[in-house]
């Protein structure tokens, strides 16, 4: 069953805190005047405030966490977009200052007066939501292997939603996100390949289960350590400060994969009765599976978002270095006795490409506008009985509480592993 390697990974993933934001009450005296509009706002205000309870909520599930998200954002649609579906925007979508504060970022909260900004940002943590879901399921005792496809399919959603927001949205925010923020095409990016590569690391698991070619389980790794590759990559010019922590998860799991790569690579290698490459391929996996393990100790001492993990604590990570130490042994000693052959100075080059298995996002798009949007309720809505210094008077200012998420006790550890 593939439990058997999927265990005890609560402690595996990475993951950075969620989004804070400030209360939004949807009041607006003087501008709502009549009780569909009235209506409106109380529901924006009270599924708001759902949706929110439910990112620390551990009794929420995909099916929850989508009907409330929905709820949601189907009704701040009407803020966005106008009711005709044309290409022209709601006359509310300016009306609200939302504030947000980012995963990297500390707790100094972003402000815009601009609904799209809300609509990514809460779009944002959704994604985030089913991070750490799968996080959560997949260290779970004995799971079983339904839940196991639910840890593949939230993080291909959550990588669909973060997709989504890039590419959709992003370019309609009227002022663009700075340096380091989350609606930052970067860390978006970075976000979606994690998602991809942690996806794949199920897949992985599940190859080895149902004992797949080791060609196929070499090129499943080599294409997972390239994601966590490009993911180091795409956070590189950020300022280290903030950005250490995540990097060094990014690029010790893409040294764990490659050992991964090269150790079923040997076994190919070996198959094949190139025992002298097959040597010299278990010679690099040993040589990344050292770096990994530098790097989980470096990692461990690096401040920075998020709780740490602990991946070298793992037996699926103890597990790898005894799996390539066992099959550097057979191929030396059966170069010994049969095969006699000059081990290359180079290491074989890991041009592998997976057929089968490769993960990706599942497509995403926001609900359509809730029915409760009627050209009546538009109506209701009197943009010129908003007070006349209602922009200029300052605001008294709302504090942006960091999230309290809920603390995630490792379970005992009982041997089975993501190899």
């Amino acid at each position: 069953m593939l439990q058997k390697h999927l265990e005890k990974m609560t402690h595996w993933f990475h993951r950075n805190p969620l989004k804070a934001t400030a209360p939004v009450s949807f009041n607006y005296y003087g501008v709502i005047t009549g009780p569909a509009a009235s209506k409106i706002c109380s529901d924006l205000r009270s599924s708001r405030a759902r949706l929110l309870e439910l990112f620390t909520d551990l009794s929420c599930n995909p099916e929850m966490m989508k009907s409330a998200a929905d709820s949601y954002f189907s009704l701040l649609q009407g803020f966005i977009n106008s009711l005709d579906e044309s290409t022209q925007e709601s006359k509310l979508r300016y009306i609200q200052n939302f504030k947000w504060t980012d995963t990297l970022q500390g707790q100094v909260p972003s402000a815009q007066q601009d609904a799209v900004f809300e609509l990514i940002s809460m779009g944002f943590n959704v994604a985030l939501w089913y991070t750490k879901y799968a996080s959560r399921l997949a260290g779970k005792e004995n799971i079983t292997e339904d839940e196991a496809k639910e840890v593949h399919r939230s993080l291909k959603i959550a990588a669909g939603i973060f997709k989504h927001l890039k590419e959709s949205h992003i370019a309609k925010l009227i002022t663009p996100a700075e340096k380091g923020r989350d609606l930052e095409a970067r860390l978006l990016e970075a976000y979606i390949i994690q998602c991809q590569a942690e996806a794949q690391e199920v897949t992985i698991a599940r190859a080895i289960e149902l004992k797949h070619a080791p060609g196929l389980i070499a090129a499943l790794a080599y294409e997972t350590a390239n994601f966590y590759q490009k993911a180091d990559h795409t956070l590189s010019s950020l300022e280290p400060a903030y950005s250490a922590k995540w990097r060094k998860y990014l690029h010790l799991k893409m040294c764990f994969y490659t050992a991964y790569a090269y150790c079923y690579h040997g076994q190919t290698l070996l198959a094949s009765d190139k025992c002298g490459e097959a040597i010299r391929s278990l010679q690099e996996a040993e040589k990344f599976y050292a770096k990994a393990e530098a790097l989980c100790k470096e990692y461990g001492e690096t401040k920075g978002p998020g709780p740490t993990v602990k991946p070298s604590g793992h037996l699926f990570f103890r597990k790898l270095g005894t799996l390539v130490k066992n099959t550097l042994e057979k191929c030396q000693r059966e170069n010994g006795f049969i095969y006699f052959q000059k081990v290359p100075t180079e290491a074989p080059q890991l041009e592998l490409k997976a057929n089968y298995g490769l993960v990706e996002p599942v497509p995403f798009e926001f609900p359509p506008l809730s029915s409760h949007w009627t050209p009546e309720a538009m109506a209701a809505f009197d943009l010129t009985q908003r007070p006349k210094d209602d922009r200029g008077k300052p605001k008294p200012e709302e504090v942006v509480k960091p999230v309290k998420e809920p603390d995630i006790k490792p379970q005992k550890d009982t041997g089975c592993s993501v190899s």
